[in-house]
């Protein structure tokens, strides 16, 4: 039985998921207590697929969690009512996979990787080409654009020397998808961080395309100089596709297009029906993504690549079930007791040095990045630790920083997704991987607390 239940997580998942969407309008306590209750064995089930290091985090979480209930002395009978607070969370990545298949659908990925393969006479230019795709393919199919960026790296670098090779790749694939994270609707922590500090996404798009734009900007220079001295030499034999500018530019023009109609939507969407941005997002990812892959004209292949992505995807988040709910459990738990004030102090100690708040809050998600805690763990504690400061500081600031110095960590985060995969493409040290891409984090995070300082 339970070989047969582990095929087919994406049947309970998804039900309990449409479950809670549901009542989001319905709004009853009944349902909303049948889905805490449900919220327990997807736990539980889910620890057996969870990586270590989730599993680790979760039972962290549970067990403080534990603590903290049982020393306020709430019932037994009301634990399944704070299971459900990031619940939003998981429906928010179930839908994901569908805006990844229509771009995979309409071939926008395969377009974009051409640009890597023709007309390079340099690895300056080939570093900034790579690093183009990764930022445009990052904001629709998100961690999906690494190894597709990746894989077409080690085929054009594979006469290139070993440490060359893998130091290039890590850092061209992993600085781009960590900035174009920063803006994009999709991305989790924007989320979290417009829902916590209640700063439409609008108002954040601006200086996140500043910020980010900067930095890639910044990178560009940096990497075409330091590489332009090297010739580049294609790894496969064989006439290199010739880059086609007018159909380039239609592609991208397109992407752009699609996005901005899609948060258009989303904007209008969040202000009709009073939802949050997280909901705002899930609920529309959907019904755009069909009737995108209509106007491509690509629906059967959408249909095709959408359906079996989704399942692998939705059959495979046992580490974010692990995580959000654990968490959920942890900060409900944790608002019930005296200790929160506790944790507040020192930053209400610093609330005279502005400065110094945005700084710390970018050094936590650093340090305990380098330790395995996952950015979504940490910006969950700080969102309950740093709400009281909203009436002392500009909550635009704190959101900047809260965003710009989670996002840096996929670039760093020794034991995160995307160094981990980067250091098996590659076959090196995770180490190697973060240490190549340290100074850009500090770069990358300075940039942003200095646009929140200047926001104040």
């Amino acid at each position: 039985m339970f070989p047969f239940l582990f095929r087919h997580l994406y049947i309970f998942y998804s039900a309990i998921l449409i479950l809670y969407v549901g009542n989001t309008f319905l709004a009853s306590s009944l349902v909303d207590y049948v889905i805490g209750v449900l919220a327990i064995p997807m736990l539980l089930l889910s620890f057996k697929g969870a990586s270590r290091l989730f599993r680790t985090l979760g039972c962290i979480f549970l067990s403080i969690g534990m603590l903290f209930y049982f020393y306020s002395g709430l019932p037994i009978l009301d634990l399944p009512l704070y299971l459900t607070s990031t619940m939003q969370l998981l429906a928010f990545l179930a839908v994901l996979p569908w805006m990844n298949s229509v771009v995979h659908a309409g071939r926008f990925d395969r377009r974009m990787n051409e640009v890597m393969k023709a007309n390079v006479s340099n690895l300056g230019k080939l570093y900034v080409r790579s690093s183009f795709t990764t930022y445009m393919l990052c904001t629709f199919v998100n961690l999906s654009s690494i190894p597709l960026t990746q894989e077409v790296l080690l085929e054009n670098l594979a006469k290139a020397k070993k440490k060359l090779r893998d130091t290039f790749i890590s850092r061209t694939t992993l600085r781009g998808f960590s900035l174009a994270l920063a803006w994009s609707p999709m991305e989790i922590i924007v989320a979290l961080t417009v829902d916590a500090t209640g700063v439409s996404y609008m108002t954040y798009l601006p200086w996140l395309i500043i910020c980010s734009v900067t930095v890639l900007l910044a990178d560009w220079l940096w990497g075409h100089k330091k590489y332009q001295s090297i010739s580049y030499e294609p790894g496969t034999t064989g006439t290199a596709r010739s880059l086609q500018p007018r159909r380039l530019v239609g592609r991208i023009l397109t992407l752009f297009l699609a996005l901005s109609v899609f948060l258009v939507v989303v904007v209008t969407i969040g202000n009709v029906f009073e939802l949050n941005f997280i909901l705002s997002v899930t609920l529309v990812i959907l019904p755009f993504s069909f009737i995108w892959s209509i106007l491509l004209k690509r629906w059967h292949s959408f249909i095709t690549i959408g359906w079996h992505t989704w399942k692998v995807r939705t059959n495979n988040m046992q580490n974010f079930v692990v995580l959000f709910l654990s968490l959920a459990f942890f900060s409900s738990a944790l608002n019930e007791t005296p200790f929160l004030h506790y944790i507040q102090q020192p930053f209400f100690a610093a609330s005279e040095y502005p400065l110094l708040i945005l700084i710390l809050i970018q050094l936590s998600y650093l340090m305990l990045s380098m330790i395995g805690v996952h950015p979504i763990a940490t910006i969950g504690i700080l969102v309950e630790v740093l709400q009281p400061l909203y009436d002392i500081m500009n909550p635009l600031s704190i959101g900047m920083v809260l965003i710009t110095g989670a996002l840096p960590t996929a670039a760093v985060g020794v034991y995160g997704v995307t160094v981990t995969m980067t250091s098996m493409t590659t076959k090196q040290s995770p180490y190697r991987v973060t240490w190549a891409n340290l100074p850009f984090a500090l770069v990358y995070g300075g940039m942003g607390v200095l646009i929140g300082y200047l926001l104040l």
